[in-house]
């Protein structure tokens, strides 16, 4: 597992002065990320793959798909919008009761750990021009760590006290303790994870007894109440080649509706699972929804290419041209309001039994 650096500037663009101390000094372990046949830990993670004008994670370089650039940046922070939207404010469900540990698996940008660590300590959440204020959680937890791991260092320099951001594939085997944390907070991990049941396993091993792990994640298959999803309409298309892709990639983008089964047959108990629904554009008449439709056609409309273009010209070898055009056409889809569809949402929490032991490596 490696600490967070700062961000830094893409390496091609990389002017910073030269530190003066001798490379080649024997005081460098073999192992050391400082030496004569090594690079500097940031140069190692920030040097980034770059793939039709997009910017991917260097470290576990290939592990995901999706770009860790500005543009897919602003894409979480929205989702993280939305989610807030949709939890009216809340930041899990899961009913912790006085956390001391807690883990954000894929924390991407860091907001919601960040988040977090600052309700814990009773202050307001500022997001996308929102504020939420928990009054049942604020001031309960002074004490509260908050730990966000992610594949890229694109989190902030400057972060609020006892949160910190590590750099690791948490699809590898966890190197955490057992039993040490009280709430693993697991968000749109889908076409990440190659064995689901083992990521759980190792969720149930680093909890403590009592703890709870949530789990939040968004279908990539628009569907419909109304049928105004027909048989032939593009969001079938669309969704079976995401689904399709996820597969080839070896990571699945159908956990949302997997999660609690798996939970269970882990061995987790009072396993909870909450539904809801993100309109692909305004067409909703309910305030939500359309408010939900409003954001998630802006995101989606700016993000499907980060979401796609890997899989489409990677992993399933498309031409970049016919990728372009697959893309093209979900945009115009996104601007129809007669159709009236939507992803599904699911957040699912559960619990390990309070007397479950606790197993040493």
């Amino acid at each position: 597992m490696l600490p967070c650096p700062p961000r830094l500037p893409s390496p091609i663009d990389d002017h910073r002065p030269q530190d003066d101390f001798d490379d080649t000094d024997s005081a460098f372990g073999g192992d050391s990320f400082i030496g004569d046949e090594t690079k500097t830990l940031s140069e190692y993670i920030t040097e980034y793959r770059y793939e039709y004008g997009r910017r991917y994670h260097a470290y576990r370089d290939g592990a995901y798909w999706g770009p860790n650039d500005e543009v897919a940046n602003e894409q979480q922070d929205l989702a993280h919008h939305m989610y807030l939207i949709t939890l009216d404010g809340r930041l899990h469900l899961a009913p912790i009761e006085n956390p001391q540990d807690i883990l954000d698996v894929g924390t991407g940008t860091g907001i919601w750990a960040m988040c977090v660590e600052t309700i814990l300590r009773g202050s307001r959440c500022c997001i996308a021009d929102s504020i939420f204020f928990s009054r049942d959680m604020a001031d309960e937890y002074p004490s509260a760590r908050v730990t966000g791991v992610d594949l890229s260092p694109i989190q902030p320099i400057f972060v609020p006290p006892n949160c910190i951001f590590e750099i690791d594939d948490m699809a590898m085997p966890w190197t955490y303790s057992p039993g040490q944390f009280d709430f693993i907070h697991v968000r749109e991990m889908f076409g990440s994870i190659p064995d689901w049941d083992e990521f759980f396993q190792q969720c149930w091993r680093c909890l403590k007894p009592g703890g709870y792990v949530e789990v939040v994640e968004h279908s990539v298959e628009p569907v419909s109440d109304d049928e105004t999803v027909g048989p032939d309409h593009f969001y079938n298309l669309w969704g079976d080649t995401v689904v399709q892709a996820g597969n080839s990639f070896g990571k699945s983008f159908t956990i949302w509706r997997e999660s609690a089964d798996r939970l269970r047959r882990v061995g987790f108990e009072h396993v909870v699972e909450h539904k809801y629904k993100w309109p692909m554009n305004g067409w909703s008449s309910d305030r939500k929804l359309h408010e939900l439709g409003r954001w998630n056609q802006y995101r989606l409309h700016n993000g499907v290419e980060g979401f796609m273009l890997r899989l489409l010209t990677s992993t399933l070898q498309w031409p970049y041209e016919q990728a372009q055009d697959f893309l093209a056409r979900m945009r115009a889809n996104l601007r129809d309001y007669r159709t009236h569809a939507y992803l599904p949402v699911t957040v699912c929490y559960a619990r390990k039994p309070s007397d479950a032991p606790i197993v040493a490596d």
